[in-house]
């Protein structure tokens, strides 16, 4: 669908995505959009766990909290969230979430414009069903998935390039950052550490070798080291830890205990970050910090951080990137990087 100049929406609606790593690569379009639609409310419907990234953006008037469980046990809050939104009388929906349920409530929530993408079996609920693009029709990374669908949809002109995703208020992030590592006696200069990472184990390097590398930084920079993470994986970052400390650097184990726009401010006070391909990862390199992923089974091409400051270490393997959650063989392309690789890059990009 070619742009449409006249196209005037005064209240939007962005149903966002679950995952932190897709929302930070969301933001560009939620921009764009504000871009093309100065005067219009935006509010973005966002599960808790992302809600406070949504929350810190110009672009975004307003966050609605979405906590519906999945599948049929949320039916009776999914209906009040339809219900709400029909009060509040939105006249567009932007579905980022590519899910059925995204617009089977902008559908009852009986909103007259419901853009999303042609997929989930969710097309007769949409007024634009956008196809989905197909290999080689948009460039490979993510943040222009989102793009692209305002584009065909015809709420943009064109999918700008950009090189970087930046998050707002990175600065102020930092010094709050800071003021944070103080209250926990925590010495700057701070290296900070994720070593899990949700979609599953083939993502995650070898906690020794994280251990391994944050020493080599830290001991350089004279520094300590911080680790983070979710609750599920407080047990692993602990391991790394430990090999830090016994390594006789201080080492503090966050996982578990910060919510995300805590987290958010502590990572961009650090000083470098050394990381998975992780939602973690985005965030970091988001906020300008200087960011070393350690890819494997996933793209770096498609879902790698963004900007100057970001460095991807991969060892090329012929059955990598496989896209599993789990490896079925010996976990190659990530045995196969060495701990004193991933330090060096940190260094550098330091230096």
């Amino acid at each position: 669908m070619a742009h449409d100049a006249s196209m005037a929406f005064s209240k939007i609606l962005i149903r966002a995505t679950n995952w932190v790593g897709d929302a930070v690569m969301s933001l560009p379009a939620i921009r764009a959009l504000h871009a093309r639609f100065p005067e219009a409310e935006i509010a973005v419907m966002a599960r808790p766990w992302v809600a406070d990234l949504y929350a810190r953006e110009t672009a975004v008037h307003r966050v609605i909290p979405y906590d519906a469980k999945p599948g049929f046990r949320g039916l009776g809050r999914k209906l009040r969230a339809a219900n709400a939104l029909r009060r509040e009388k939105f006249d567009c929906a932007v579905l980022l979430q590519n899910a059925f349920e995204a617009a089977a409530i902008a559908w009852l929530a009986g909103i007259p414009r419901r853009i999303g993408y042609n997929r989930d079996g969710r097309g007769a609920l949409l007024t634009d069903a956008i196809p989905v693009p197909q290999p080689g029709e948009i460039p490979r990374h993510e943040r222009f998935y989102y793009l692209e669908m305002l584009r065909r949809a015809g709420l943009i002109a064109e999918a700008v390039e950009s090189n970087e995703v930046r998050l707002e208020g990175a600065e102020e992030a930092a010094s709050n950052g800071t003021r944070r590592f103080a209250q926990r006696d925590i010495t700057p200069p701070v290296i900070g550490l994720s070593p899990g990472a949700a979609y599953g184990t083939a993502k995650r390097w070898l906690p020794e070798r994280f251990a391994e590398a944050a020493l080599e930084v830290a001991r350089s920079q004279r520094g300590s080291v911080v680790l983070f993470g979710s609750a599920s994986e407080r047990e692993l970052c602990e391991t790394v830890a430990q090999g830090i400390r016994a390594g006789g650097v201080a080492a503090c184990n966050l996982a578990g205990h910060t919510a995300l726009s805590e987290f958010i401010e502590l990572a961009a006070a650090c000083c470098v970050f050394l990381t998975n391909d992780s939602g973690a990862m985005h965030i970091a390199s988001a906020l300008g910090v200087p960011t070393v992923a350690v890819f494997g089974a996933t793209d770096d091409s498609t879902t790698g951080p963004t900007g100057r400051l970001a460095r991807v270490v991969r060892e090329p393997v012929e059955c990598s990137p496989c896209l599993l959650r789990e490896c079925p063989i010996d976990h190659r392309c990530m045995t196969r990087v060495a701990a004193h690789r991933v330090a060096d890059v940190a260094l550098d990009l330091l230096r």
